[in-house]
């Protein structure tokens, strides 16, 4: 019995001692094979979908680093370079072609891409800071001078219009003895228009959050206007850019603007004698003036994009909003039953300066009309362009 327990432990030490033989030998042999193949490097394939994100999978190539992209263009082309997705989360590329532009590699849940004039606190918990949220906008370009004529307008307007204030004296400050000055948006740059802030702070993202925008000069009689019963007028006629008639015996242009006496809304005229090539064309129909238009936020989405950067005074803009809704002869319209008095006070000429012996406000309407000349030469440019695109030209 004691010879047959020491073959055993005999058995099992040699057995042992083979098992490792055979793993330092194993070690030895792939060191062996390893170091007589030639080097290997592990680059990544950007997978991307075209829909949403490009996820990296490592593979193995030999004797190269390239990037390759499944269903993209060749590599080293601009479209493939353009398609290279840089950030990433745990390993999760994101490029969301449908964000809006430069927000493609955010996931679409945290895009926020319109804002508002809402004013809110610096404490407490966000979703308690708006008692109210304003519905519609009204913007005065002002200049403290017609204090007194504003704040007379601003009381026509509810607590559900935002106001904002822009200031081409500088004195913005000096608002502040009008209660509802507090409530504000204050917006100051010297000497410039109403379209030259319209175009740098209305962006239609902006002012996404109002149904209606009020784009009004300073100089407004508005004893017989009243907001909301304005605009209870403009849904119920379907207007998409409209403004309130104007008292006829002051300050008025055109036959469109003139206030009708028998009637809620109009929507065409009659012009004098050649003004007129088409009877549902400016300034018979599909026609307002620039001094008080109303624009809903869809139809400013499409004039804020038509507005010029350099042409500041608006002129020609008016003969061209028809281009921004369809059909403009039934879209656009003047609301009779709420009317105002345009009250000429010429503000913008006195912030001109005196140029070769012209008094400043000469040269402010010389700049007008320059203007209204180029905003038409620059349209008929764009529509000779586009269809010469699109092979009607």
């Amino acid at each position: 019995m004691g010879s047959t327990h020491r073959s055993g432990l005999l058995k099992r030490s040699n057995e042992s001692t083979r098992l490792i033989v055979t793993t330092i030998l194993g070690v030895i042999f792939g060191f062996l094979v390893g170091i007589s193949f030639p080097n290997v490097s592990v680059t990544k394939l950007n997978l991307t979908p075209s829909v949403l994100s490009s996820i990296d999978i490592p593979i193995i190539h030999g004797h190269t680093s390239d990037k390759t992209t499944l269903d993209s263009p060749s590599v080293g082309s601009d479209e493939s370079k353009d398609s290279q997705v840089h950030g990433s989360v745990d390993g999760l590329k994101i490029y969301v072609a449908t964000n809006p532009r430069g927000a493609e590699l955010l996931p679409p849940g945290i895009v926020v891409s319109e804002t508002d004039f809402y004013l809110r606190r610096l404490w407490g918990d966000p979703s308690q800071d708006l008692k109210t949220r304003p519905r519609y906008l009204v913007t005065f370009t002002v200049g403290f001078a017609q204090r007194n004529n504003i704040n007379a307008a601003i009381r026509k307007f509810s607590d559900d219009f935002t106001i904002v204030l822009f200031h081409y004296d500088g004195r913005a400050s000096e608002w502040d003895q009008f209660e509802w000055s507090r409530r504000a948006i204050h917006i100051s740059a010297r000497r410039q228009t109403k379209w030259w802030y319209a175009k740098r702070f209305l962006h239609p993202d902006v002012v996404a959050a109002y149904d209606y925008i009020f784009i009004w000069d300073e100089d407004l009689g508005v004893e017989h206007f009243n907001a909301e019963k304005y605009l209870e007028l403009v849904k119920k006629y379907g207007l998409e850019i409209s403004q309130p008639g104007l008292e006829p015996d002051k300050g008025l242009t055109w036959e469109m603007t003139k206030r009708r006496g028998d009637r809620e809304v109009h929507k065409e005229t009659t012009e004098k004698p050649g003004w007129c090539s088409d009877p549902l064309l400016p300034p018979c129909a599909a026609f307002v003036e620039i001094m008080a238009p109303v624009f809903s936020r869809e139809a400013w989405r499409c004039v804020w994009h038509m507005i010029q950067n350099d042409l500041v005074h608006g002129w020609g803009l008016d003969f061209a909003l028809r281009r921004c809704v369809e059909p403009a002869h039934e879209k656009i319209g003047v609301i009779d039953s709420q009317w105002i008095i345009h009250q000429v006070i010429p503000s913008l000429g006195s912030q001109g300066e005196s140029e070769s012996g012209k008094a400043p406000w000469e040269g402010v309407r010389d700049r007008c009309k320059s203007e209204w000349s180029q905003f038409q030469a620059r349209l008929a440019a764009a529509d000779k362009a586009y269809l010469a695109e699109v092979g009607r030209g």
